[in-house]
């Protein structure tokens, strides 16, 4: 079974991406949502996640993510270690819930998918690209509760679009001037033949 990879920037229609996949009854892995669950429920993880924030890090048994967003924003040392702990706990969950999967190939979808290296571990990577207005537009329409600073502060963090293109097989414009449908069945035939 292949491992596809789906990638892109905050903003750039992931999920939307993975929703077409999805109705061509493709499984999708989201590794973002199963990080926040594995952050909540896995018992080891929060252990190591006091270990490293301290008791702060839950209120009443709750990750406390303004404290936790509020650490790493100000310190990037801690944005490694965290990721040190989350990303072979997503890595070994996806293996689990791959196993448990009858498809011609599964989709991991993750905006993180090159600065944790798991591309790798992928036999093809699909990039969404849009460009940075675009997606500061989408984002603010979706959480307007980020402020401009935020969200900058977010694609920052990010690796680059040339990076992300450069190391994927595939790119999706989702920029607003193609149809997405057309490009995902072009990408899905190659996938299944």
């Amino acid at each position: 079974m292949k491992i596809i990879g789906i990638t892109g920037g905050i903003g750039s229609g992931k999920t939307t991406v993975c929703q077409i996949f999805e109705t061509l009854g493709i499984p999708i892995y989201q590794a973002d949502e199963r990080a926040k669950y594995l952050m909540q429920n896995d018992k080891e993880l929060i252990k190591k996640i006091i270990a490293l924030f301290g008791s702060e890090a839950y209120n009443q048994g709750v990750l406390n993510r303004p404290f936790i967003a509020k650490t790493i924003f100000s310190d990037p040392k801690k944005t490694e270690q965290i990721n040190a702990l989350v990303h072979p706990a997503v890595g070994k969950d996806f293996k689990k819930w791959q196993s448990s999967q009858d498809a011609p190939y599964v989709i991991k979808e993750a905006a993180l998918i090159i600065e944790s290296n798991s591309y790798k571990q992928l036999d093809f990577l699909i990039n969404v690209f849009a460009s940075i207005e675009t997606r500061i537009q989408r984002v603010q329409k979706r959480d307007p509760q980020r402020s401009l600073e935020e969200i900058n502060g977010i694609i920052d963090k990010q690796v680059s679009e040339e990076s992300r293109n450069e190391l994927s097989d595939v790119i999706i414009n989702n920029n607003g001037d193609q149809l997405l449908i057309p490009q995902v069945l072009s990408i899905h035939n190659q996938l299944i033949n």
